[in-house]
């Protein structure tokens, strides 16, 4: 966007999302003291909710398009060598669980919800949470119909139906492809067109999120005053603990697994972190870790492409820890415990849905109403972590672009390679991908 389009949208538009949600807190604390001390009929406090109840109801409805699109157009459009294909996977894998199991460990340990009272929103009956069937959720992965899982977003069987579309596509593409056919760009054009879409109507709904914490907060401090946010301050503090310890993790299996050292693995990724932490956006960081990568780090370009480019397509290990500890800390907060087979299930779950969690801000809060879903706990207490997500949402995605640097350092291996095995090992991968399009 050049600088007189930007200077030309209204005021409100200019200013950071962050920066609205900051600038909208003590406003919102105040309204709260003076409803809270002039005895204000609770019924009318309660409407306060209603911009935060709209915003979660439009969220739940974009939740299953945004994660079956995202599936199916990374595999349209994404490109990934045969060599490296299969390796990329399972470091893919292996970090998402990594930090799922670290933030359900130290969720666990912490147990932020327990840390002050929070009362249920309106409207919101906890339920019962779902215990681990093997065979259930065997069974359950297979639809009944293609679009049920759209209608009761269910995510293991929307991930399921998202895949096979997208393998079967892939494949269609690429016999085409080796036929010189191109039939194949009409769908992936509608695909992309109906992701972009979908992206668009998201932003316009996270534009509304100021107004939703806004209310969320005024009606919280004038109905139950200041308690429930020492919780929601526990978690934030369990968070970034986990996250920490996530980024320990990274730097450790760099340090064990390529030739980078961890001082220049920080040193010459900072710029994409900081860049990450300031847009909320792994997509809007995505270049700049590339470069990073690639000029600073000193990767070759195969590995800081699979990584950067292709791995932050799937690869969002900040996202799947956050709303597997979310999901812990609202079963602690109504007083539920939930068994590790029952928490089985947010992993499962949280990996899936952090495939379809795109590179935009607050997305995350899109593929948590999934999560919350899969364990049987109400989605409207979303609506108490939207007053916090606008500052773990860019440290999260920090901690994917910075996942992104893993993948690519330890697909790079050990040893630097020389610059003239550079050039051949590259040709091959692209020898292969023309090939094979795998």
């Amino acid at each position: 966007m050049s600088h007189s389009e930007h200077s030309d949208r209204p005021l409100w538009q200019r200013i950071p999302l962050y920066l609205q949600i900051v600038i909208a807190l003590p406003f919102a604390v105040g309204l709260g003291v003076i409803l809270s001390s002039s005895q204000a009929n609770p019924e009318l406090i309660k409407h306060l909710a209603i911009p935060c109840d709209l915003v979660l109801k439009a969220l739940r409805a974009l939740a299953t398009p945004l994660i079956l699109l995202a599936v199916i157009h990374s595999f349209l459009t994404t490109t990934i060598p045969s060599r490296s294909g299969s390796r990329l996977a399972v470091l893919l894998l292996t970090n998402t669980l990594a930090a799922i199991l670290i933030g359900l460990l130290v969720a666990n340990i912490m147990q932020p919800g327990k840390w002050g009272r929070i009362e249920a929103p309106e409207g919101s009956a906890a339920e019962v949470a779902k215990t681990l069937d093997p065979w259930g959720l065997l069974y359950e992965i297979v639809p009944e119909s293609i679009l049920k899982p759209l209608v009761d977003n269910h995510v293991i069987s929307l991930i399921f139906v998202a895949l096979a579309f997208g393998i079967v596509l892939r494949a269609l593409k690429a016999e085409q492809v080796a036929h010189g056919k191109i039939d194949y760009q009409a769908i992936e054009q509608v695909v992309t067109l109906l992701f972009e879409a979908v992206i668009r109507i998201l932003h316009w709904i996270i534009a509304l999120v100021p107004l939703a914490v806004f209310g969320i907060v005024a009606r919280t401090v004038a109905l139950q005053g200041f308690a429930p946010f020492k919780a929601l301050g526990a978690f934030i503090v369990a968070v970034l603990l986990a996250l920490f310890l996530q980024a320990c993790y990274y730097v450790t299996r760099v340090y064990f697994g390529s030739w980078v050292s961890p001082k220049r693995f920080l040193q010459g990724g900072s710029d994409a972190l900081l860049t990450a932490f300031s847009t909320a956006s792994s997509t809007a960081t995505m270049p700049i870790t590339f470069e990073a990568l690639l000029e600073k780090i000193g990767l070759r370009e195969s590995s800081a492409s699979l990584g950067a480019l292709v791995g932050s397509n799937f690869n969002n290990d900040g996202t799947a820890l956050y709303e597997a500890m979310s999901a812990l800390f609202i079963a602690q907060v109504l007083n539920i415990t939930l068994s590790l087979p029952q928490q089985l299930i947010v992993v499962i779950t949280s990996i899936f849905a952090s495939v379809g969690a795109a590179g935009i801000p607050e997305a995350g809060l899109v593929t948590m109403t999934l999560v919350f879903t899969a364990v049987g706990l109400p989605t409207q207490y979303i609506a108490l972590l939207i007053t916090v997500d606008w500052f773990l949402d860019r440290c999260r995605t920090a901690m994917n672009v910075m996942g992104d640097m893993t993948v690519s350092a330890l697909l790079d291996g050990k040893q630097r390679k020389l610059k003239a095995e550079l050039e051949i090992f590259e040709q091959e991968d692209k020898s292969e991908a023309t090939i094979t399009d795998l």
